[in-house]
């Protein structure tokens, strides 16, 4: 009886560790919070980061807000170095247009003369206009209803818990995002 009991104890403690480790250095679940990202994400959905993905241009990461108080999930436009310009809604990075497919059905759903997105440039945040090093520019899908780069700045990458991998809830939403 005493062996069994040990033994229980002992794969329940592996089992522990092995999640701890999990959670803190490879994955994480994180509930989705806001509007910011509609339709992409809706309130409530539940999805899973990983922490230890290299962040690229539009990957959508969560990451500590600047009063470290609750997180945010935003999707990444500039990286260090890169000049971020919006006019006439169509983003344009280091000079080069780049076509936001996944704002399509917001922009369906405002009137044809209005713009999703308002003109911006990084001038507003940086002397150099460019994102700085060890920083990213973000923007949340739902552009009219986002507080994003465009009210905060730059975020540090040291904020990012990590990237986007899967949605696991709503359960008829599962699946890899786009």
């Amino acid at each position: 009886m005493v062996k069994e009991i040990y033994t229980w104890t002992k794969a329940i403690v592996f089992a522990l560790i092995i999640t701890f480790i999990c959670r803190e250095f490879i994955f994480s679940p994180v509930l989705v919070q806001g509007e910011s990202m509609q339709p992409t994400f809706e309130n409530n959905d539940k999805i899973i980061v990983a922490k230890s993905s290299k962040i690229e241009r539009f990957d959508m990461i969560v990451f500590h807000a600047k009063n470290l108080q609750e997180n945010h999930i935003k999707r990444v436009i500039g990286l260090p170095g890169d000049r971020v310009e919006m006019k006439d809604d169509r983003l344009y990075i280091n000079g080069k247009e780049y076509k936001e497919d996944y704002l399509q059905m917001n922009k369906e759903s405002i009137p044809m003369t209005e713009h999703l997105t308002g003109d911006f440039n990084l001038h507003d945040w940086a002397d150099n206009a460019k994102v700085p090093d060890e920083s990213l520019f973000v923007l949340g899908d739902n552009r009219r209803n986002s507080t994003d780069g465009r009210e905060y700045g730059f975020i540090k990458k040291d904020s990012v818990i990590g990237e986007v991998k899967i949605r696991f809830y709503p359960l008829k939403e599962i699946g890899i995002p786009k």
